[in-house]
């Protein structure tokens, strides 16, 4: 195939915009990571930079000294991303293959009431007395699985969505000939053609459940050891900026020495760092199941 010189010089341009768009996208994270490795007083004196006057590893050395802690929230983390993630999809994807049959009976009620829920919710003090007082998850494992999480609308209506536009309904049709139920159609055919969208929905999902601490903001209030990786970071970063901030609580602590800005910087990459080595893994199903879920049905 032949290429005129205008369009090699639309792909030249075409490169050089992508090129520069990720370059504007991953530059944060390399600075980030930078500014982790960077002494304090050179922050300080000298502010953020790609190439940092001096390197430190003192961001680290906090992280390890609480080595014990980080340790149990990234498992609590792992717990609570993996098991959350399995109900939320398993949950999102029973409930859009209901929709996507165009025989169910009151299909759109149904529908509009998924959809009514992206635009308005109970609140923050009618959820948290609900599952506090009513379901009685507070200090539990659940108080960090069920709310918020374990049921997306937007999820539920990409992969109906997907199911409608990507599985053919002769396949449902053949299967019910053969004597085969919902259930089976469920498990034989649309769980396994559903996977782009299903691992796309799951990602958004992992990602929710990986970077929340309002959970174990809420209702973890007595056993600390639930919380998760973010929560814990989170209040790290709130007991250096105390001590910062209170001279007499910083008495005994060597104030020049704490890295409270460089700690912040390692707690960020540390935060996203297992997100950046499975994502790519994914990459080919998110792109997939977002561009075929995408499209109206």
């Amino acid at each position: 195939m032949v290429i005129s010189k205008k369009q090699k010089v639309f792909l030249v341009i075409i490169h050089i915009v992508l090129i520069l768009m990720a370059l504007i996208m991953v530059l944060p994270f390399v600075l980030l990571f930078l500014c982790s490795l960077t002494d304090e007083a050179t922050l300080v004196l000298n502010g953020y930079s790609f190439f940092p006057a001096k390197f430190s590893l003192a961001a680290y050395e906090y992280l390890i000294n609480s080595g014990g802690k980080i340790i149990r929230a990234y498992g609590m983390t792992f717990a609570i991303t993996i098991v959350g993630t399995i109900l939320n999809t398993l949950l999102s994807s029973l409930l859009a293959y209901g929709l996507s049959l165009k025989g169910l009976p009151g299909r759109k009620i149904l529908s509009f009431l998924v959809f009514f829920t992206m635009l308005f919710n109970g609140g923050l003090v009618p959820t948290y007395l609900w599952y506090s007082t009513y379901l009685h998850i507070t200090d539990t494992f659940f108080a960090l699985v069920i709310p918020q999480f374990l049921m997306s609308a937007m999820n539920v209506i990409m992969i109906r969505t997907f199911f409608q536009n990507s599985i053919p309904t002769a396949l449902y049709e053949a299967c019910k000939i053969d004597g085969g139920g919902h259930w089976l159609i469920y498990r034989k055919i649309v769980l396994p053609l559903g996977k782009p969208i299903l691992v796309s929905m799951g990602l958004f999902a992992g990602l929710a459940y990986w970077n929340d601490w309002t959970n174990g903001l809420y209702y973890i209030n007595v056993n600390k050891d639930l919380w998760g990786i973010q929560s814990l970071l989170n209040q790290m970063i709130t007991n250096i900026q105390y001590l910062s901030q209170n001279a007499q609580a910083a008495s005994n602590v060597d104030m020049a020495n704490l890295p409270s800005t460089a700690v912040r910087m390692a707690i960020a990459f540390v935060g996203i760092l297992p997100v950046l080595i499975v994502f790519p893994f994914l990459q080919k199903y998110f792109a997939k199941g977002i561009a075929v879920g995408a499209v109206k049905g």
